[in-house]
C-alpha cells in the first residue's frame, strides 16, 4: 500500500523534484517506509511506499519496465500476481529483478496492452503509467473503487494523486470550491465521483482508465469492467443449482480463495472483527487457512447501544483467534473529532469514520495489513433498508395525486401535522425499524412526489434534501453522477446496484481507505473480489432474502464455521451517539465552527438555515445531528486548508 502523485508540466519555474517533494510530503502517512521520484521531459512521478510485498530495494518505485518503455507508480496490491507471473513466464523468456507485484504488472502491460492487463488483475489499485514510446500518460483504478485517484488539468499542467492534498500542493492548482459538488456532499455526506469538492478536478471512476497526451492535451476515459452490465447480465443469466447447498458450496470456495489471496504479505497481518456476519466470515476463512491464531481487533464503547465488542469476543473465542479488544470512552472517541478535517482530504460526513479510525489505530500497534468485512451488504442484500423501502414505496404509491398531497401536508402547521401523523403512524410503523417521529415524518414528505422506485430510494438516502437552499451560488453541473434507471427484475436489486455504484465506493471504501491510511495501515477487503461480485449478481433474490433475513446465502456459509446463536441478532452498525455529543460534550466545538459571522465571511453557506437547524437540535425535540455533522465536517475541512 502506498501513495502516488505526479504531474506533467514543461513550463514550471520550479524544478520537478521540488514540487514533487512538496506533493509527497502531504501523503507521507500513506507510505512511511520510503520515497521515490522520477522526472523526464516534463513528466514527474512521485511515490511513498508502505512496504508489504518484496521489502527489498527491488520493489522500489517509481519502477521502469525491463525494456525501458513504461514507468509506473502504483498504489495497492495485485493479489493474483503469481498466477500472472506464471502465465508471462510461459509466454516470454523473462528475467525477473525481484518478486514484487509492481514488476509483474509492468510486464503484463507491456506484453498484453493496458486493457487486457487490467482485465487480468485481481486486486485493489490506482496507478499511473508513462508510455515513453507513445508519449501518453495512463491512469487506472480498480473495479469496485477501493483505491482513490484524483486528477486535474489546469494552467498548462496535468496533475494527479492518491489524495486531493497532493494536487493542492502543486503551485498551479486552483482551490475554487465547486458549488454543485458541495450541494451533493450535503445531500449524500460524501462528494460523489467523478466530482470533487474543487472545480475542474475529478475522481477517476472505478473500473476506468484514462489516457492523456501532452501533445494534444486530450483526455480519453475508458471502462474495462462495468458493474451495471455485470448486474444486468447476471440477473438475465441466473446460475442454476439442483439445490441451495450447491450455491452455498460455490460461495464457500470463492470466499476462501478471495481471503487466501489477501492473506499474502511479508509483514504482520490481521483482521477487524465486529462480530457481525461480514467480518466474522472473513475471520473464519482466515483462521481455516492459517496454521497459527489470526490476530483480530475490535473496539468497544462504554456507551449503551453502541458496543459490539462482546459479540466480537465470543466469535473470536469460538474461532480461536489471537484477539485484541480495546474499550474507548466517549471522551476518547470525541478526541478524534477535531482531527477528522485533516484525515479526510475532502469533506466526508459518515460519523462511523470515528470508530473506524480508532480501531485502525489499535490494529496498527500489532500489524501492518488488516482484512475488513466491508461490501457484503451491497452484494448480498444486508441493509435493513432493502426490506423497509419497498414496503413503504408500495404503501405510498397507492396515495392518489401524491404531489398535491405533499404540497398540502408541507403547508400544515406543526400541530396539524401531529394529528395527521397520529392517524398514519399505525399504517406505516410496521414497515420501518425506527420510530416514526414528527421530524422523520417531515423528512419523509418529499418522498410522496417521487415518480419511480430508483428516485424514491435515492431520496431516502439523502441527508439535506434541498441543499441548494443551504449552498450559496449553487450552480447545477452537467457532469453525470447517477444512472437514471436500471432494467432489473425487482426493487431489491435496483437498490443494491445503486449502492454498489455509489454508496460503496464514495462512502464505505473512502472511509476505510482514509482511516487505515491515516495510521499507515493497509486495509484489504475480500468480499469485493470481483469474482464474488459477479457470482452474487447471478444469484436470484431468493438466495439473498429468505425467512425475512438478508444475506441468507452468506449466513449459510458462515454457519459452517460459527454457530448461528453467536451471529443472529439485529444489525447494529458502527456508530456513535452523535446527537447527544453535539448537544453536550462537543457543544463548544460545534458553536465555534457554526459561528454565524465566520460562516457568512466564508461565503459558501446560508448561515440562517444552519442556525435554525442547530437551535432545533439543541431543543431536544428533534435530532438533526446528521445534517449538522455534514456542516461541521465541511467547516472542519475548510479549517485544514
Amino acid at each position: 500500500m502506498c501513495g502516488i502523485t505526479g504531474f506533467y508540466d514543461e513550463s514550471s519555474t520550479l524544478s520537478g523534484q521540488t514540487i514533487l517533494d512538496n506533493m509527497l510530503g502531504t501523503i507521507r502517512q500513506r507510505g512511511p517506509d520510503s520515497e521515490g521520484m522520477w522526472s523526464e521531459g516534463g513528466v514527474n512521478f512521485g511515490h511513498r511506499r508502505l512496504a508489504v510485498l518484496d521489502l527489498s530495494p527491488a520493489g522500489h518505485q517509481p519502477m521502469v519496465s525491463s525494456t525501458g518503455r513504461f514507468i509506473i507508480v502504483f498504489n495497492g496490491e495485485i493479489y493474483n500476481y503469481k498466477e500472472i507471473k506464471d502465465t508471462l513466464e510461459r509466454q516470454l523468456n523473462y528475467q525477473w529483478r525481484g518478486h514484487s507485484d509492481t514488476e509483474i504488472m509492468l510486464a503484463a502491460i507491456e506484453a498484453w496492452g493496458m486493457n487486457t492487463a487490467l482485465q487480468a488483475f485481481n486486486g485493489m489499485f490506482a496507478f499511473a503509467v508513462w508510455d515513453r514510446q507513445q508519449r501518453k500518460l495512463i491512469l487506472a483504478r480498480d473495479r469496485l473503487g477501493e483505491k482513490p485517484l484524483y486528477y486535474t488539468q489546469q494552467n498548462g499542467a496535468f496533475i494527479f494523486g492518491s489524495e486531493l492534498r497532493c494536487l493542492e500542493a502543486h503551485p498551479k492548482f486552483q482551490r475554487d470550491i465547486d458549488s454543485n459538488a458541495l450541494a451533493e456532499f450535503f445531500r449524500f455526506n460524501d462528494v460523489p465521483a467523478p466530482l470533487t469538492i474543487y472545480q475542474n478536478t475529478f475522481k477517476l471512476l472505478p473500473a476506468h482508465y484514462l489516457t492523456w497526451s501532452p501533445d494534444n492535451q486530450e483526455l480519453k476515459e475508458q471502462c474495462y469492467w462495468n458493474l451495471a452490465e455485470v448486474a444486468l447480465q447476471g440477473q438475465q443469466d441466473l446460475l442454476s443449482y439442483n439445490s441451495d447447498e450447491e450455491a452455498i458450496n460455490q460461495l464457500d470456495v470463492l470466499l476462501r480463495d478471495a481471503v487466501r489471496l489477501r492473506m499474502e504479505a511479508d509483514v504482520p497481518l490481521g483482521a477487524f472483527l465486529s462480530g457481525g456476519i461480514d467480518s466474522s466470515i472473513v475471520v473464519a476463512m482466515m483462521q481455516a487457512q492459517s496454521v497459527s491464531p489470526v490476530k483480530t481487533f475490535s473496539i468497544g464503547f462504554d456507551i449503551e447501544g453502541y458496543n459490539e465488542a462482546e459479540h466480537a469476543k465470543a466469535v473470536a473465542k469460538h474461532l480461536g483467534t489471537d484477539h485484541t479488544e480495546q474499550y474507548v470512552t466517549g471522551r476518547q472517541a470525541m478526541g478524534v473529532v477535531p482531527k477528522l478535517g485533516g484525515i479526510y482530504d475532502e469533506p466526508f460526513a459518515d460519523a462511523s469514520q470515528i470508530p473506524t479510525y480508532l480501531v485502525s489505530g489499535i490494529a496498527k500497534q500489532h500489524v501492518t495489513v488488516c482484512l475488513s468485512g466491508d461490501g457484503g451488504d451491497e452484494l448480498f442484500g444486508g441493509y435493513s433498508r432493502y426490506q423497509e423501502t419497498p414496503n413503504v414505496w408500495h404503501k405510498l404509491n397507492k396515495i392518489p395525486v401524491r404531489s398535491m398531497v405533499t404540497a398540502w401536508l408541507s403547508a400544515l402547521s406543526e400541530r396539524s401535522l401531529k394529528v395527521i401523523l397520529g392517524m398514519l403512524r399505525p399504517i406505516l410503523q410496521p414497515y420501518v425499524s425506527k420510530p416514526i417521529t414528527l421530524t422523520t415524518f417531515r423528512h419523509t414528505l418529499p418522498l410522496l412526489s417521487t415518480k419511480n422506485q430508483l428516485a424514491f430510494y435515492r431520496m431516502t438516502m439523502q441527508n439535506w434534501r434541498q441543499p441548494s437552499q443551504l449552498v450559496k451560488n449553487y450552480t447545477p453541473s452537467a457532469v453525470r453522477i447517477f444512472n437514471d434507471s436500471f432494467d432489473l427484475p425487482d426493487f431489491l436489486h435496483v437498490m443494491m446496484l445503486h449502492d454498489g455504484l455509489n454508496y460503496l465506493p464514495n462512502d464505505i471504501l473512502t472511509k476505510v481507505d482514509r482511516a487505515t491510511m491515516a495510521v499507515s495501515l493497509e486495509g484489504r477487503i475480500p468480499l469485493i473480489d470481483h469474482r464474488i461480485a459477479e457470482f452474487a449478481w447471478q444469484l436470484p433474490a431468493s438466495l439473498k432474502f429468505k425467512n425475512n433475513q438478508g444475506k441468507w446465502i452468506l449466513r449459510q456459509v458462515l454457519y459452517r464455521y460459527v454457530p448461528p446463536e453467536l451471529i443472529d441478532r439485529p444489525k447494529m452498525g458502527f456508530g456513535v451517539p452523535l446527537g447527544s455529543w453535539l448537544r453536550h460534550d462537543l457543544r463548544d466545538w460545534v458553536e465555534s465552527l457554526l459561528d454565524p459571522m465566520h460562516i457568512r465571511n466564508q461565503g459558501h453557506l446560508n448561515s440562517d438555515i444552519i442556525q435554525k437547524t442547530w437551535q432545533a437540535h439543541l431543543s431536544g425535540h428533534a435530532d438533526y445531528s446528521k445534517k449538522l455533522w455534514s456542516v461541521l465536517m465541511f467547516q472542519a475541512w475548510q479549517n485544514e486548508r
